[in-house]
């Protein structure tokens, strides 16, 4: 009898697996979604594994909703911890980059949610807001999914969704950027800054572009943003001695990885617009430079 039950047990339990890394790569990208933070992602997803091995799964319909429903209330309950940690962080705070396949550029609406410049504008919801944002606009789901996962009632699920949406887009992008346009301007700074070419750093950095530094108080960073084409120029310039700068595939659109003696330094990331670069984004947080050196699958 022990043996029959033992072994149904088992049975579950290979089931459970099978359908947790089924979603798993979805689930990661829920979490990142809304942390920003790969490592707490993972965090989330470990907590979610946890509490999917105690459901008795007869008597869940649709396995992708339920655990999506558990990974968006774990994350929630990360989130706001993080707000706090980000309280005390020192310096600017950046999301933490993903090395990405090829494949998540070819999905243009998955790349421009997880761009470390769209990441940034989802820093500026409350915990809720983003979430529901996350689930509704990136990942498509009913209000009557989110609300289970949020704890809220669909018509407040409406409200907040109407509200994030219009918060969002009065602060993302302007306009969209091909890949294309990405890595033209890439090369030109590129070149500028290994020739030391200070005027063509001039020509393809927008007058008003901001640089943020992620050091996270860990190694040496600028405390505030820099701003402004002249004093950018200035402080970029110091890169074209200190390293070597690589082409790479971060959060789904191309970014330059510097190397000092074949270690990874900075991770630098863009945000261009009218074929300039207005946003520069360089995280040396070393805490945050783990998934740079492998790829990372995300999916919808």
């Amino acid at each position: 009898m022990s043996q029959r039950r033992t072994g149904r047990r088992l049975v579950r339990m290979d089931s459970a697996t099978e359908t947790f890394v089924t979603h798993r790569n979805l689930l990661f990208t829920v979490a990142y979604e809304m942390l920003g933070s790969a490592a707490d992602a993972e965090d989330v997803l470990q907590e979610t594994w946890l509490r999917w091995v105690g459901v008795d799964l007869d008597t869940v319909r649709e396995p992708r909703a339920y655990l999506v429903r558990i990974t968006t209330r774990q994350a929630l309950s990360r989130l706001r911890t993080l707000g706090r940690r980000k309280e005390s962080y020192v310096g600017p705070w950046l999301p933490e980059p993903l090395l990405t396949a090829p494949d998540v550029a070819e999905d243009v609406e998955l790349a421009d949610n997880v761009s470390m410049a769209m990441l940034l504008v989802l820093e500026t919801l409350a915990p809720t807001e983003r979430a529901v944002f996350v689930l509704r606009e990136v990942f498509g789901l009913e209000y009557d999914e989110i609300a289970e996962a949020v704890g809220k009632k669909p018509a407040a699920v409406r409200q907040i969704a109407h509200r994030a949406r219009a918060h969002v887009a009065a602060r993302r992008p302007r306009e969209a950027v091909s890949a294309a346009e990405t890595r033209d301007a890439l090369q030109a700074f590129q070149r500028a800054v290994e020739m030391g070419d200070l005027q063509g750093l001039l020509d393809i950095l927008a007058p008003d572009v901001a640089l943020l530094t992620d050091g996270g108080g860990v190694v040496r960073a600028a405390l505030a943003p820099v701003v402004g084409a002249a004093t950018v120029a200035e402080v970029l310039g110091r890169i074209s001695t200190a390293g070597s700068l690589q082409p790479a595939q971060v959060n789904g659109h191309p970014a330059l990885i510097l190397r000092l003696d074949g270690e990874i330094d900075t991770v630098l990331a863009v945000r261009i617009d009218g074929g300039l670069i207005a946003g520069l984004y360089a995280v040396r947080n070393p805490e945050k430079l783990s998934r740079v050196d492998h790829e990372t699958p995300i999916s919808r």
